[in-house]
């Protein structure tokens, strides 16, 4: 098993100082005299071949005559979604929602994306209901441009960053794929009593036992309480800031008044208690750790375990596997948003091997969840550094 997780290699991140060259003044334009604007087209008297559609959402099929042959383009929703503008390769063909600019001459390609990317598009919507835009606003839209040989340089450096953040999210595409294979063979499916691969050593069939067998189940604060909202004080758990493994809490997480929090206190949790999710993306669970230790869940589903019998991790990542959640879900009630009560959670079966196989499938999980963590930060850097970097080498 040491094997089959290894460390990800860090992408080198590029150095905007060896690409940008501030020697010329940059000129104000109009989109008009950067780039064309071209509309897309119905494709549907189209046979199939080889040749990709896009549409707002991105590719959709491939059809057998292009739109654009040889030139690559910018494609930019002229209705729907407005605001996400991305690479076309040539050859391709685009939908009448999506429109498609093509620079004009010395006018670089990647510079103009980035200019794309940067301008607030919704800014510009045009409608009252769905969000469209207008030849006639794109091309009224003013940007500053320097030398094309700048515009080179920053296309490039620019086009680097994408293909590094490109290859960070191909990576952690892979680990989640990976990792919901292993959920898949780690576990006995329907009508089993051993999962398909198992660590060394272990060969007894799996039980599957009551989860109040296993653990206390208690529910966390259930009514409104925001008058008792502080900048300090015992953490409040949201099912929001409940994700699959790890607590994602928004920049300024909402503490409860402590003499409010001192007459629950047998809602506080514990290291080691598992929280899952109760209305929203329901069965989603955590493990309560150090920093947690002591929080009050809201509308929150709380366990126990009982350490002699089952072990926290292991607990947690069954609960995430999707045949917990399917369950959850097929249990739930609520109109228009699933609610998993107390009543249908206190009947779930875990699926039991002892509790030494528990740990060590627990333990390798939580390391392969760290390393999707991981990468999702460095993903979630990369992104911001760009954002931050569009921001600052535009005018």
């Amino acid at each position: 098993m040491k094997s089959l997780i290894q460390n990800l290699n860090i992408f080198s991140v590029p150095n905007p100082r060896q690409y940008i060259c501030t020697k010329y003044a940059w000129e104000q334009r109009k989109l008009d005299k950067i780039v064309d604007v071209h509309s897309g087209r119905d494709y549907k008297h189209l046979n199939k071949g080889n040749i990709p559609v896009y549409g707002t959402g991105g590719y959709m099929l491939s059809v057998s005559e292009a739109l654009s042959e040889k030139n690559d383009a910018i494609g930019i929703g002229r209705k729907g979604t407005i605001d996400k503008p991305y690479l076309l390769k040539a050859p391709f063909w685009t939908v009448d929602t999506l429109f498609y600019a093509t620079p004009q001459t010395n006018n670089d390609l990647q510079f103009t994306l980035a200019i794309f990317k940067k301008i607030n598009w919704k800014k510009y919507d045009e409608s009252t209901g769905v969000p469209s835009l207008s030849k006639k606003a794109i091309n009224n839209i003013s940007a500053f441009l320097p030398s094309f040989k700048e515009q080179e340089k920053i296309g490039s450096f620019f086009q680097q960053l994408d293909d590094t953040i490109t290859l960070h999210q191909r990576k952690l595409d892979k680990l989640k794929q990976l990792k919901q294979g292993y959920l898949q063979l780690l576990f006995p499916q329907s009508d089993e009593k051993v999962p398909r691969i198992r660590f060394a050593n272990f060969d007894e069939n799996w039980n599957l036992c009551n989860i109040k067998k296993l653990a206390k189940v208690f529910i966390g604060l259930v009514t409104s309480m925001t008058e008792n909202y502080r900048e300090e004080g015992t953490l409040l758990i949201r099912n929001s800031d409940i994700k699959s493994g790890k607590f994602e809490f928004a920049d300024n997480p909402i503490y409860l008044d402590e003499q409010f929090a001192e007459k629950n206190n047998t809602r506080r949790l514990s290291l080691g208690d598992v929280i899952t999710v109760h209305t929203g993306d329901i069965g989603t669970s955590a493990v309560i750790g150090a920093k947690e230790s002591g929080a009050i869940g809201f509308a929150t589903i709380n366990t126990r375990p009982n350490e002699n019998m089952l072990d926290s991790n292991y607990l947690s990542i069954y609960f995430n596997t999707t045949n917990h959640k399917n369950w959850a879900t097929k249990m739930s009630t609520g109109d228009g948003r699933s609610n998993y009560n107390l009543y249908d959670f206190n009947r779930v079966m875990i699926p039991l091997p002892n509790l030494i196989e528990q740990k060590l499938i627990g333990a390798f999980l939580k390391k392969f969840n760290n390393i999707i963590n991981l990468e999702q930060s460095k993903l979630n850097e990369l992104k911001s550094l760009k954002e931050a970097l569009l921001q600052k080498m535009f005018i």
